[in-house]
This record gives structure tokens, sequence and C-alpha cells, in this order.
């Protein structure tokens, strides 16, 4: 399997919008790491770079939107939280159109320890009125999504990762925002997965299969606005929910999930994600091992939940 990491996809995707005038793509003093020193390389009167201040990146960034422009603010997505009340007041209050795509996001900033990793950002971001949250799974639905953002109206946090991981889709994959993607059949179960945990459920759906189990695997891309009704039918026709996500336990897809079912179809649910801990310094799949994030531990919260279904 290809791997590609989203970051870079992100790169190539500002590439591909080159030819609009009206785009402009902002970075704090991280172009080589977030890949946008591509975009600066061929329209370097269109890529600013406003040194390392996050907060002044977001205000400048608006500044674009209002005068009519398209800006996509890049840094990692750790440093964008310097610059949450600019986000929210100035960015999100007035429904400006600033795509913030942030690289470096979860735990694949490995070595790097818990100071580069960001485990509440979802949670920070979904908070927020009018702000949109996308987490694509892989290079292809990267590229994807930020095209269709470039055209959207409304703000939007795009969360990238560092490390190449598995590219599930082929360039015939129409990336639509808010409508999660249904990878698998099944009507046993259901595993919603988000970002690189993506090949992980699929990985999980197909060993639960030597059991005789089928899982619906789901690939939510768009957190918020999130596809309800999907979720809900996936309940409705299988019963048991497993959320899968490399963030928090606490705020993110999985509790965006809970909040839905709770209100309008209760099923047994797992929640799988970093449990209220920080992260720390080591080799991405050596850390996704001690947070289990693993298909193992997928694979384990299915027959748990299938137990508590029955």
């Amino acid at each position: 399997m290809e791997l590609r990491s989203t970051r870079d996809a992100y790169g190539d995707a500002l590439l591909k919008l080159g030819d609009n005038q009206n785009v402009f793509v902002l970075d704090a003093d991280l172009s080589i790491s977030t890949q946008t020193n591509k975009f600066a390389g061929k329209y370097p009167s269109r890529f600013i770079n406003v040194g390392c201040a996050e907060q002044n990146l977001m205000g400048v960034a608006a500044g674009f939107a209002i005068a009519g422009k398209i800006p996509f603010a890049s840094t990692y997505a750790i440093f964008s939280m310097r610059a949450w009340e600019q986000i929210r007041n100035t960015i999100a209050h007035d429904n400006l159109s600033v795509k913030i795509a942030v690289s470096h996001a979860g735990l694949t900033n490995g070595p790097d320890g818990a100071s580069h990793q960001s485990l509440e950002d979802l949670a920070l971001m979904r908070v927020i009125p009018n702000m949109s949250v996308i987490n694509p799974c892989d290079a292809v639905e990267t590229i994807g999504a930020v095209i269709s953002e470039a055209s959207r109206e409304g703000p939007a946090y795009i969360r990238l990762n560092r490390s190449k991981t598995p590219v599930i889709f082929d360039d015939t994959y129409t990336f639509r925002f808010g409508d999660a993607v249904q990878l698998t059949e099944g009507d046993d179960l259901a595993i919603i997965a988000t970002g690189t945990m993506v090949h992980k459920a699929l990985e999980a759906a197909e060993f639960l299969k030597k059991e005789n189990i089928t899982a619906r695997v789901i690939n939510v891309h768009t957190i918020k606005p999130l596809d309800k009704k999907t979720i809900i039918s996936a309940a409705r026709e299988t019963g048991a929910v497993v959320s899968v996500e490399e963030h928090s336990i606490f705020g993110g897809l999985g509790g965006a999930i809970a909040e839905v079912l709770s209100e309008q179809y209760p099923v047994p649910m797992e929640i799988i994600g970093v449990r209220d801990v920080f992260g720390e310094s080591g080799e991405y799949d050596e850390i996704l091992e001690k947070f289990g994030l693993t298909t193992t531990t997928i694979v384990t919260s299915a027959r748990n939940v299938l137990r508590r279904k029955k």
C-alpha cells in the first residue's frame, strides 16, 4: 500500500489552486514542514511568512478574507492553539472564510514529544460556532478537501499529519463536505473512524471477518458538521458502535457521536482515543502502540460492544 503524508498532499493541493489569483497562502515560519513552500516557490507574490507569530497569522488571514481573498493559514496544529482567541473572536465570530490548515497533528510528530503533539485540537475547534472541522484520512482525500474548501464560504480547520500513512482512495474519489463515507458493508457493528485511524479500522474489519463478524467501517472526514443521518442509520442498523481517533477521548469524534446517539438512538458504544494523558516522545508507531491506537484495540472493543449488544 502506498504511504504518503497528508501535509505533503496539502502542498500539492495548493499548487492546484495556484491559478486562482484570489488564493493566498500564509505561514508562521514553518513552510518546509507544512509544505507551503511549494506554493511559495511558484507563486511568491501570494505567499506571506508572518514569522513565529501565530496570533498575527490568524489576524492577517482574517484581513485577507475581509478583502475578498481566499487565505490558507498554516502552522503546526499545536501552535495554532496559541491563536485560539483570534480564531474565535476574529475569524469565526465574523464567519470569515479563512482556511486554517495545520500539520503535525495528533501524535504524528512523534519524536518531538508532548509539547508538539496536539490531542485536544478537534475539541477546541469543534466548540467554536461557525467553525467547520475536517480531518482527512489520506492524501487523496486531503487534496479533495482543500480544493473544496477554496470555494466554500466560512471558516474551516483542516487537520493534517506529519507521518506517512496509507493511501486509501484512488483518483476517482470525490470529496463531499459533510458527508461521511461508508467503506465496508456490515450488520454486526459500525466502526466509525477519522483521519489516520481509518486504515486501522479497515484492518480491524478484515480481522473480524475471520470471526464471522461483519463491521461497517465509516470514514468521518468532516467532524463538524457531523453527518448525523449516516451515524444514526449505522447505529440503528447494526446496534453497536466503536469510534476511533488519534485525539483525546474527550471532545473529538467519539464525543460528537455520543452526543448524537445519546439523544436520538442510544446503542452500546466504545470510544478509542488517547485516554486523558499527554503524548510522549518516540517513533510514531511505538507511540500508537503505547496509547492503544491499534488494530488490536479496535478488534477488542468490537468484541466488547457486541457482548453488550447481546
